[in-house]
């Protein structure tokens, strides 16, 4: 059952209207996407982590997964994964992912809602993502760097720049979604679509161009060629 995890009065101001809202949203709001009935959707969690202790307001963790992965590989997402027989439901698992890849201390973070349950066909996994507010802010890095190839505090304010924002789409696919390119990092997927609706929700959203919409597989190689010339450029 998605919803709040405290009273939405002990969140922080500027994070109070998703804890408000998250207990009258559904998979819809996020996904046109069901769990099939009859399958066996592996349960899965991921930490939607918000902190706001630096100069550049608040920011939302966020990783990129190494490129030598079979799956996903390369793409940026929240900390999570799969769920396993030992833990104790969604936010145990978003909370035991997110420090076996970032290093996060669990002690600082304060879940605060349960957001809807939503199936990602590729994958097959049924993900609840799961908000939390980072009180206690922990140094975080990849820990494992076979998995995680990057790890970033992503300012929100950088998320709803205009200039960082358009949408991707596919040549001969009925699809197009939200993407963003903050700090060496390309979100797209479902990582982009789910933060595109919590920017909206979150009453952070500036006006951008939707219109702006460019073949996937086009932005993703001029990222990486852009990347690749700013890696060289750095001092040894």
């Amino acid at each position: 059952m998605n919803g709040p995890l405290i009273d939405p009065a002990d969140a922080p101001a500027w994070l109070r209207g998703l804890v408000e809202l998250s207990g009258g949203l559904s998979s819809k709001t996020f996904t046109r996407f069901a769990v099939p009935t009859g399958t066996a959707a592996r349960p899965a969690s991921v930490l939607i982590l918000f902190g706001a202790d630096g100069a550049d307001g608040p920011d939302v963790l966020l990783l990129r997964r190494a490129d030598t992965l079979g799956a996903h590989a390369g793409q940026v997402a929240f900390p999570g994964g799969g769920a396993e027989p030992h833990d104790d439901g969604p936010v145990d698992t978003a909370l035991r992912e997110a420090e076996e890849e970032t290093g996060v201390d669990p002690a600082g973070v304060a879940p605060v809602a349960i957001l809807p349950e939503l199936y990602v066909p590729v994958s097959g996994f049924a993900v609840t993502p799961v908000l939390a507010h980072w009180h206690a802010p922990s140094p975080v890095h990849a820990v494992d760097p076979a998995e995680t190839a990057a790890v970033a505090r992503v300012p929100l304010g950088e998320l709803t720049d205009p200039a960082n924002r358009f949408q991707v789409s596919r040549p001969g696919v009925e699809w197009k979604g939200p993407a963003f390119e903050v700090r060496d990092m390309f979100v797209w997927g479902f990582t982009a679509g789910l933060l595109s609706v919590l920017l909206t929700l979150g009453g952070w959203e500036q006006e951008w161009d939707h219109t702006d919409v460019r073949d996937l597989d086009v932005a993703l190689a001029r990222h990486e060629a852009r990347s690749r010339r700013a890696e060289s450029a750095r001092p040894e």
